[in-house]
């Protein structure tokens, strides 16, 4: 006579959660959105031939430490490539980073590089961010064309997030010219603008600056936060970066 064997339920369940585990999406996290991180132009499209980091700007995650804008992780070694084109955003002598975070990991700090050089470190002692995050960083005397390597620490794990920003040091200014004109110019606007300009209907993988205009299920949304916008990120979803108007 055969017997029958049977699982114990705790052993069967045990199999079903590690068959879960291995098939469940990452979650995403975030990534600088202006100035324009490397993932954020080729999320946008400034930047081609990027491969799957189009689709994931927000998921650049390695271990703590690295210096690469990748992280030193096996995924994206696209943003390691400095021969590509990268646009360099031009900037003073102080710069303000705007992270889009999609999930709001407890942090311990926020760091940001040239080279060796710490430029600034921001401690949250493990506090929860909210859905963006915005530093305002001194470059402390460099010019010209840098890449600028920020670290999002994670405080309750071993990882870190990635982004690298391309930046023009001096390549623009703020400050009002020394001797101003005496005469005005030949052709002034007879009506200056008072409005943006509107951006058409919402679309994700599109960068929008502060202050475009979209629609979205027929109600229309001012942007609030510069980014580059993905797909659960409608207007109505993210009320941090779009306010109804």
């Amino acid at each position: 006579m055969r017997r029958r064997f049977t699982l114990p339920a705790l052993t069967v369940a045990a199999t079903a959660a590690a068959l879960t585990v291995g098939v469940s999406p990452a979650s995403a996290h975030g990534y600088i959105s202006s100035p324009p991180s490397r993932q954020a132009n080729c999320a946008s499209g400034a930047v081609a031939n990027c491969g799957d980091i189009i689709y994931e700007p927000q998921s650049v995650e390695a271990p703590k430490g690295s210096m690469q804008c990748n992280g030193g992780g096996s995924r994206f070694a696209v943003l390691n490539d400095n021969s590509k084109n990268w646009p360099a955003a031009s900037v003073g002598q102080t710069v303000t980073f705007n992270w889009v975070l999609t999930a709001r990991h407890s942090t311990s700090t926020w760091e940001y590089f040239i080279g060796n050089t710490l430029l600034a470190s921001f401690n949250d002692g493990g506090a929860q961010p909210g859905a963006t995050k915005s530093h305002s960083v001194s470059m402390r005397g460099f010019s010209g064309r840098q890449t600028l390597l920020a670290r999002w620490n994670i405080a309750d794990t071993a990882m870190a997030f990635y982004s690298c920003v391309d930046l023009n040091i001096g390549g623009g200014t703020t400050n009002p010219p020394t001797t101003p004109p005496t005469t005005p110019p030949t052709n002034p606007p007879t009506t200056p603008p008072t409005t943006p300009p509107a951006s058409g209907t919402w679309r994700a993988g599109v960068a929008y600056s502060v202050g475009s205009v979209v629609t979205y299920n027929g109600r229309s949304y001012t942007c609030r936060q510069a980014h580059t916008s993905l797909a659960g990120w409608e207007p109505p979803n993210v009320p941090a970066l779009w306010a109804a108007n």
